[in-house]
């Protein structure tokens, strides 16, 4: 298939009423046509050469990475049509390794959702049921790996935005350890926690795209000083004693009454194959993990209310012209911003704001003092890895959580730990319930990923294989 058959195939099936509503803008034909035609100057790559092995694959990249060619929009009015001067580190790496772009997805308003409903261009579809959320703040991106648009695509991870989409929509997603990959370009939502992760229809094809996003950036004052993931390592066989020697964690509080039974078994199973595969696997606890969502619901939106504050309509975003300056401010964000993203900036601010500060702000940065603690305790016991359930459910049907925030926020309670603790965690497709797939999650300990991603591909083995 040609890159121009190929696109025609994404806009017909998109421009349908049945349409997944993945894409936000896609490349033009001739663009497509020429990054194809420059491939030989790039060069396909070799196993050890981690800046060409993506050779012509296509590529999709979420609405909040900045390009030269296609606008970036974050899912939102305020910045429609909104062109960026230069490119993000990550998409220039995958370019550079001969990846395409086709175009740019959809998501949750700013990355503030769990659903791709809070997006400005209507939300995304899930494509194994239409009637279902794809989940978010990435779900674009999971549905148009999930649909076979693309083979890969880039997303972001805040508090599970890459995890949580893939198990959703039946893909691999991968969150690195934080400073893993460089942020430079990706639209800031709340730095310390934000993370460029990875989509692929498999283990191999989510980590190959890691690996070559992968490394230090001058450029990213958070880009740790570490190589770039060796590519020889995440796409060799897996051992021939799968997983003999690693230890598997899997803790009691990720397992609570509530949890869809269907997922438990799920779950169950995948541990079934853990084991069969050589894993030691054993219980272990993390005390502090139901700390993890109200803490990273007084974080995310305080360090959204400050990098928000550029989108005024003098700095950045769309300008509705008013009397005063301050009536312009409240005109523009009013009409520029959604429900959900106006909510948490109002929830940020109060949690900084004179005489709330220390009592929201500096004990929830206490608490992820606590949960990451928790973490360090747990792989400092001889564990490996830990296993859990990605999502306490497979995908709810769109609008059903819209107007209840906090069943909305619940559906982060097994993600977002390890965005707080700044650890690495994938989700791996471990079977579906009545048609709707369901996700496993791997975390391990920080700079761990090789480990992580060559667990993942025993068990995407093993379970294929069943």
């Amino acid at each position: 298939m040609t890159a121009a058959d190929s696109l025609e195939r994404i806009r017909r099936e998109e421009s349908l009423d049945s349409g997944l509503n993945a894409f936000v803008s896609l490349a033009g034909v001739r663009a497509m046509e020429t990054a194809v035609g420059s491939l030989s100057e790039v060069g396909r790559g070799t196993a050890g050469n981690e800046r060409g092995v993506l050779g012509g694959r296509f590529v999709a990249v979420k609405d909040n990475l900045v390009t030269l060619d296609l606008p970036v929009t974050c899912g939102s009015n305020m910045l429609a049509g909104y062109r960026s001067p230069f490119e993000a580190t990550a998409v220039r790496l995958l370019r550079k390794a001969g990846g395409i772009v086709v175009g740019k997805t959809n998501m949750d308003e700013f990355g503030m959702g769990s659903s791709t409903e809070n997006s400005a261009w209507g939300p995304t579809l899930n494509p194994h049921d239409r009637t279902r959320v794809p989940g978010g703040s990435s779900g674009g991106s999971a549905a148009a790996v999930a649909a076979g648009y693309v083979s890969m695509a880039l997303g972001s991870d805040t508090g599970g935005s890459v995890r949580q989409p893939a198990a959703l929509c039946g893909v691999v997603g991968i969150k690195p350890t934080y400073g893993r990959v460089s942020r430079y370009g990706l639209v800031a939502f709340a730095s310390s926690l934000d993370q460029i992760g990875t989509f692929g229809g498999s283990v191999h094809d989510a980590a190959t795209l890691l690996a070559v996003i992968s490394g230090h950036d001058r450029r990213d004052a958070t880009s740790a000083n570490r190589p770039p993931l060796s590519l020889a390592d995440i796409v060799a066989d897996p051992d021939a004693q799968g997983l003999a020697g690693i230890t598997i964690g899997v803790p009691v509080e990720y397992f609570p009454d509530t949890l869809d039974t269907e997922v438990r078994s799920r779950t169950d199973r995948a541990l079934y194959h853990l084991r069969a595969a050589g894993a030691t696997v054993r219980e272990v606890t993390l005390p502090n993990t139901d700390l993890a969502v109200p803490c990273y619901y007084v974080l995310a939106p305080a360090e959204a209310s400050s990098n928000l504050a550029r989108f005024d309509g003098v700095r950045f975003g769309q300008r509705v012209s008013a009397g005063s300056l301050l009536e312009m401010y409240q005109a523009t964000r009013g009409e520029g911003m959604g429900l959900e993203v106006k909510r948490r900036i109002m929830l940020g601010t109060f949690a900084l704001s004179a005489g709330y500060y220390d009592a929201y702000y500096g004990t929830a940065q206490r608490a992820r003092v606590n949960i990451r603690a928790d973490f360090e305790r747990v792989f400092g016991q001889g564990v490996d890895l830990i296993f859990t359930p990605t999502t306490p459910s497979p995908a709810f049907r769109i609008g059903e959580k819209i107007d209840d925030p906090l069943a909305m926020y619940r559906q982060d309670i097994f993600t977002t730990p390890a965005s707080l603790a700044g650890i690495p965690a994938m989700s791996v497709p471990i079977g579906s319930v009545q048609g709707l797939p369901v996700g496993g999650q791997l975390l391990a300990p920080w700079w761990e990923e090789v480990t992580m991603i060559q667990a993942a591909r025993v068990l995407e083995a093993t379970m294929n294989a069943s």
